[in-house]
This record gives C-alpha cells, structure tokens and sequence, in this order.
C-alpha cells in the first residue's frame, strides 16, 4: 500500500516546500480529520473515561463532536475522518448521525496512542485515494466563537499547505495562560496572505513567563489544529519519527470494515510510540508555518476555562440545570440531576451529577486530575465511568443495588434492539413506563405495552425490542447469584458484539 509513493523523494537532506509542489494543480477540497479519542479528566465529574467531554453538549445544546463537524461541513469539505477509540464508535456514530454528518469514516483506534500515530492513520487513509489531499486537523473537544474569522484563516493555511508547508494556528492571546503551550511568530512568507514563518515552540509557561510573553508580542498560543497535505505528513513522518509511520502503515494494512466503522490491525498499531504530533513534527520540520488569528479559541481544558466563556448573570455567575443561588459572585454551577444551592460563595466550581459532586475554586480547577488519580488508587469506579452507561442501543443506569438484587432503567431508542442473550447467574423482570416493548422468550415473542411486565428466568433466551416511534423505557429488577455484566452471551447481535 502505497509501496512506490513511499519510496519516491526520499533525500538525506531537509527539503523545502516547493519540493512538495504538485506536478500540476490539483483542485481539491479539504478533508476534515476529527481527532476524538481523549478522556477530558480535568472536566471530572462529567467528563470521565467511558463518555468524555467532547460527546457532551458543554457550550452549546449540541455536543462538542458534532458543533466541530459541523464547522467543517458542506461546499468545499470532503466527509470527516474522524479517529476514535473503538469502545466509543456507536456514540462518535449516532451524534454523527444527529448532526446531519454524511459518509463519515470512522477510525477506530484499538489502544491510544497520542494524536501522531493517529494522524498518521488519518493521511494514510486520505493518501490512498488522493496523496495531494489536504487534511484540516483538529481536536473533537474544543470552542470556537467566530467561525467567519475561523474560515478566513483556514483559507489562508490551506494556500501555504498546498504550496507545501505544515501550517498550524496560533491563537492570538488574551492572557498570560500557563496551560497552553506557546508559538513564536516569525517573518510573512512571501506570497502567502496571512501566513508566518513559525520559530519555533514554547513548552507550557510559569505564570511570569507568559506575562513577558504577552507583554512582548508575537507570541501565540498553539491551537493543536494543523493544515498539511497527506504526503507532506507522509514524507515528514518519514524523516521525522519513521517508527511511528512503520507501524502505523502496518495497521493501516491491515484494517478491516465493521460495519460502517474502519477498525486498524491491533497488532500493528500497538507497536506505535506514544507521542503526539508536536514532538513527532511540528517542532522538527524545516516547513513549519503559522496562521495568527482570533476565533474566540478554547481548549475547554478545565471547568475555570469554561467558565471564561459562558454566558454570566450580572453577579458573574452561569448556572445550568436545576441550581439555585443566593449571595453568590462568579460561580459556575451545573447540575445534571439533584437540586444544587449555592449560598454566599464567590469563585467557586460546583458540579453535580448522579453519583459524585465536586466543589472547587477557579484557582484550582487545572487540577482536578489530582482528583481523578486519588480515586483510580482506591479503585473508586467513578474515576472512569458514569452510572449510565451508553450501549448502541441506548443506555441504562442503576438505580438501587442490595444482595443479591439490583434494579436499572432501560432506555432503548425507537427502532434498535438488543442482542439476542441468555445469564446464567440472574433472572430478569421487566416492567415497561413508557413506550411499547416487542420481546423475545424463548419460543415466545410478545408485546408489552405501558404498565404491563413480563419475567424472564434464569437461563432463558430472549431480546428487547424497541417497535415504536418514541424511545422505550423500563425498568429492570435483576435477581440472583452473581449480578455483573459480564455474565451475558450475546446469540445475535445486530452490532457485531458477538
């Protein structure tokens, strides 16, 4: 795969951009590359592991994967690539879908591996059909409040990544931030509107380092987003980190379709190094640019950061959900759940979900991973997962758990169904709120309507089945010896968990 591509323009010298110009135009369109496999635990207790930051509507009413696909939809973009960690693809597959996303390729990451060999996936993938191709990299997770002037300045960085360059974006600064990584803005380059000679890269500052920064100018925050062609970032890979391209062109090779997913060869991609993007490249490559610009950017890589950026009541506060305050100045509380009061409090960050609350001054948000570490040592499940659990079909919570006993919601979204299964350590009893459920027993199939229920013993095979045009709701009593997820085997499956 790409075998003579590959071997062309190989040189021990560092060449220039115009080695890159193509042998004649090519008009293409960009290739958005959605980069949405990080676990966000600065945004604990909402973000966690098993359902991140960016699959949550944390801006907007929308979730932050589809407001990002969405600044890279219609004329003059191809369909997303968007890389994912496989345990997330039906949730990276629905929202898709809500957004109105077309013929997305999903690429599912089998272990993380840091944003280059992901990237690389990406290019390689692109390169197949188009080695000219231009890719728009960008993280699933963070917030941009002027889309015009975003537009403006990518059409400026995919002019210099035609011509050959690696362009990245620096964020034009508001403050002397010492949780952002910083870029210095060299000389135009001749015949590029908009677009810098970038000197080099600055590590995350302490606080009096980014205030002289600031002072100074010409410093810019590094934005993570990157504009290139496929085969820069292939030949860059090359010189610049060819551990991380051999692997990586091994589990590219080795892929294979799951339904409308791209799954990479395990094997192949577990040999990659863990390194991003800016070590591999960004501060190695002699074709390094910048576009300067100010889009409203964020990283949204903490609840403070979040905070700067939503809407505020005239005491400074933003509220979400069910919160009530009373004598409180520039807070930020959410609620996805129980009724939160604040009282004369000032600066403060209060989240509250179903099964953790977390109450923390602005000063300390970028360290709520301290958190996050303390309960992974205990072992605490609310390090890394929610207590609803999303499934393709839906999702489910526990409601109350005793010995030998335990009781969930069901959800089940109209027209999905679950695998066809049997325990062999618990009995089930389903009782249906909402909604009309077709169910499977055995030789049976039946119809349950509101209010009624029906038993399923210990051993049966049976399904759950969502007929209707509103989503289904019941709740399940489990009973028996051993309540644990594990203890299911899936007959049929219309997801492929077999």
């Amino acid at each position: 795969m790409l075998d003579s591509f590959q071997a062309s323009r190989l040189t021990q010298r560092h060449l220039e951009p115009e080695d890159y110009m193509p042998s004649h135009p090519t008009a293409s369109t960009l290739i958005p590359v959605i980069l949405c496999g990080g676990s966000g635990t600065r945004l604990w207790p909402v973000s966690r592991k098993s359902f991140p930051k960016q699959f949550w509507p944390l801006i907007s009413e929308a979730p932050m994967l589809a407001q990002t696909a969405l600044r890279a939809a219609g004329p003059g973009f191809e369909p997303p690539i968007v890389v994912a960690n496989q345990d997330h693809r039906f949730v990276v597959a629905e929202q898709l879908r809500d957004a109105g996303i077309e013929s997305p390729q999903v690429l599912l990451e089998p272990v993380g591996r840091n944003s280059a060999p992901a990237i690389a996936a990406a290019a390689l993938l692109a390169a197949e059909t188009n080695p000219q191709a231009v890719l728009w990299i960008m993280a699933a997770d963070a917030a941009i409040q002027d889309l015009p002037a975003l537009h403006a300045a990518l059409a400026s960085a995919t002019a210099a990544a035609r011509a050959g360059y690696f362009v990245t974006f620096g964020m034009q600064p508001t403050a002397p931030e010492t949780g952002y990584g910083y870029i210095v803005q060299g000389a135009p380059l001749e015949g590029l509107e908009g677009v810098h000679k970038l000197e080099r890269f600055i590590e995350k500052p302490d606080a009096a380092h980014a205030a002289a920064m600031l002072a100074q100018g010409g410093h810019l925050w590094n934005s993570g987003m990157f504009v290139f062609r496929a085969d820069v970032l292939i030949e860059e890979m090359r010189l610049h980190a060819p551990d991380v391209l051999a692997a990586v062109q091994n589990a590219v090779a080795g892929r294979k379709t799951d339904l409308d997913f791209i799954r990479l060869d395990e094997a192949g991609f577990a040999t990659a190094p863990d390194i991003s993007i800016d070590y591999a490249i960004a501060e190695k490559t002699q074709r390094a640019a910048v576009v300067p610009a100010a889009l409203g950017w964020s990283d949204v890589g903490s609840w403070s950061a979040l905070a700067d950026i939503a809407p505020c009541d005239s005491a400074g506060n933003f509220t979400h959900g069910d919160v009530v305050l009373e004598g409180a100045h520039n807070c930020y509380a959410r609620s996805d759940g129980k009724l939160t009061a604040l009282l004369g409090v000032n600066d403060l960050v209060v989240i509250t979900t179903q099964d953790a609350v977390l109450v923390a001054h602005k000063s300390e948000a970028q360290n709520v991973k301290k958190i996050v570490d303390r309960l992974k040592a205990q072992k605490r499940p609310e390090a890394e997962s929610h207590n609803r659990t999303y499934r393709p079909w839906g999702f489910y919570e526990g409601l109350i758990q005793g010995d030998r006993f335990q009781v969930k919601r069901i959800v089940v979204w109209p027209g999905r169904k679950l695998s066809l299964q049997k325990h062999f350590h618990r009995a089930e009893h389903w009782v249906v709120v909402a909604g009309s459920a077709l169910v499977t027993r055995n030789e049976e199939e039946l119809l349950i309507r509101e209010n009624e229920s029906i038993y399923l013993p210990l051993g049966c095979v049976h399904r759950l089945d969502n007929p209707g045009k509103i989503p289904l709701t019941l709740i399940e009593v489990q009973s028996g010896a051993y309540l644990g997820e594990d203890d299911i085997v899936r007959l049929e499956d219309h997801y492929g968990r077999n």
